[in-house]
C-alpha cells in the first residue's frame, strides 16, 4: 500500500474527488475537512465545506 503526503489544499481536494469518484465518501469527506482547515482564511474553508458538503453542513466539534 503506497502512503501519499498531501501538502496543499487543492491536493487534499483532488484526493476527496478521487475518494468519491471511487465510492469512498467518508475518506472524501475526511480530506475536504483537512482542506477547509488548512484555508487558512474562515470565508474560504466555509466556501469549501459548502460546495463539497452541502450548504446545511455544520462542522462538528
Amino acid at each position: 500500500m503506497s502512503m501519499h503526503s498531501f501538502s496543499t489544499v487543492s491536493e487534499f481536494l483532488n484526493a476527496a474527488r478521487e475518494m468519491a469518484e471511487s465510492g469512498r465518501p467518508f475518506l472524501a469527506q475526511l480530506l475536504v475537512e483537512e482542506a477547509a482547515d488548512r484555508a487558512g482564511d474562515p470565508a474560504e474553508a466555509d466556501r469549501i465545506r459548502a460546495e463539497w458538503l452541502g450548504p446545511n453542513y455544520r462542522k462538528q466539534g
